[in-house]
């Protein structure tokens, strides 16, 4: 009861600090630049910078002035902008003066992702997106909303001010996002929904994930809201090469493979890991790297370990990002649902330890190595202080014989 009324009273607090004091502030001076801006967004609780990224590359290859703004990068047509942004949805002064850069330099589309933090705390103040879709809504961040009902809430947020809203059919709670959905119109996709065949033949010979087919999906219906035909669209489909940390094969040069991918939600786990286990891609073991990062919704924690302890042959639990946290103590969260997979799970607290004997010690010819949860990050979080960090950069020096460390103490020693 308490925390619910403290988490509705930050909405009040958002509008006038973040929406009225740093938004309205921003329009007058910048003249109101997102009202020349066409906004596509998308939200959703896994997917949404993939879709996002792969809506911009359909857009641009349509010929549109487009630019992106996602968890991964920013881009103004094919530049590369250095933001300064440490998150997704930034500041509104700093989300409309990107847009006004934009405005100055000829651009008039955005394609911009949005996430539930920013939304319940008015950090989109001012846009209208012209269309707006969510990929899903799955177990996360319930320690800031607290219910799955007031996450469905805010996410439905951009999508109740956009003019079309693109809901996913498919989804367990397509039920809950729809109730609360007030757009003038509401358009659905699915695996069901029936598309032209040479659409259906692009996405499944570029994503043989289907979780990226669905993606593709939600994508194919925004874009055709601005006008995008059938040929542009598997142009950019065909084109998109995809995003660092997101379903990304490491060369290693060793009889087994290794993947890094950003899973960090049940749900995310859970697909990643049914996409690897395919005979197809793993002959051998599939090995799963991951861990629960600290200050974050503690109710998954559990909920990961089982997933990976059932969803692959071994998995090695270790840390991610656990701040001032005690590693152990997050692992041992992890390990609370098990049962008879408690045999399938090693425990290593150093990310870097856990990589190495993945690699080392139990990967064997036909194997797949997959590291999941923190993709394209740049840096692991131990105490209050961020120490360089990345997935895949590890991976390569281990590969070469060179064993790094996450833990910054064990790098010191």
């Amino acid at each position: 009861m308490i925390k619910m009324a403290l988490y509705k009273a930050k909405r009040p607090y958002h509008f006038m600090k973040t929406g009225v004091l740093n938004g309205w502030r921003a329009q007058m001076q910048l003249g109101f630049p997102e009202k020349n801006i066409i906004v596509l967004a998308v939200t959703g609780t896994d997917g949404k910078t993939t879709s996002a990224t792969m809506l911009y590359e359909v857009l641009k290859a349509a010929g549109k002035k487009v630019a992106l703004l996602t968890t991964v990068a920013a881009y103004i047509g094919d530049e590369a902008i250095d933001t300064g942004f440490h998150v997704t949805s930034p500041q509104p002064r700093d989300l409309l003066t990107f847009i006004k850069r934009m405005e100055q330099e000829g651009y008039d589309t955005l394609v911009l992702e949005v996430t539930s933090h920013g939304l319940y705390q008015y950090r989109t103040w001012g846009i209208t997106p012209r269309v707006a879709g969510i990929t899903n809504l799955t177990h996360e961040h319930l320690d800031y909303h607290l219910k799955l009902d007031e996450y469905a809430k805010a996410k439905s947020l951009i999508l109740s001010s956009a003019q079309t809203a693109v809901l996913n059919a498919d989804d367990e709670q397509y039920k809950l996002v729809k109730k609360y959905v007030r757009s003038k119109r509401v358009q659905t996709y699915s695996m069901d929904t029936e598309l032209p065949l040479s659409i259906k033949t692009a996405i499944a010979t570029r994503f043989p994930e289907p979780f990226n087919q669905l993606n593709a999906r939600l994508v194919y219906s925004m874009a055709r809201e601005v006008g995008v035909h059938d040929e542009q669209y598997i142009k950019g489909i065909t084109q998109f090469t995809g995003i660092p940390g997101r379903v990304e094969k490491i060369s290693v040069k060793k009889p087994y493979q290794v993947y890094v991918d950003f899973a960090h939600t049940p749900n995310g786990l859970k697909h990643i890991l049914s996409h690897l286990r395919q005979p197809s891609i793993t002959k051998g073991k599939l090995i799963c790297i991951v861990g629960c990062a600290s200050k974050r919704d503690t109710s998954k924690r559990p909920i990961m370990g089982q997933i990976a302890a059932s969803g692959a042959d071994i998995a090695i639990f270790t840390a991610e990002d656990p701040r001032e946290e005690d590693v152990w103590s997050i692992i041992r969260q992890m390990k609370e649902n098990l049962g008879k997979n408690y045999r399938n799970v090693i425990s290593i607290a150093d990310r870097g330890e856990a990589i190495a004997f993945a690699m080392n010690t139990l990967a064997q010819k036909g194997d797949t190595i997959v590291v999941c949860g923190k993709g394209h990050e740049q840096s692991m979080c131990y105490g209050r202080a961020e120490y360089p960090w990345n997935d895949a950069d590890a991976i390569r020096s281990i590969a070469s014989g060179t064993l790094v460390y996450s833990n910054p103490e064990k790098r010191n020693e």
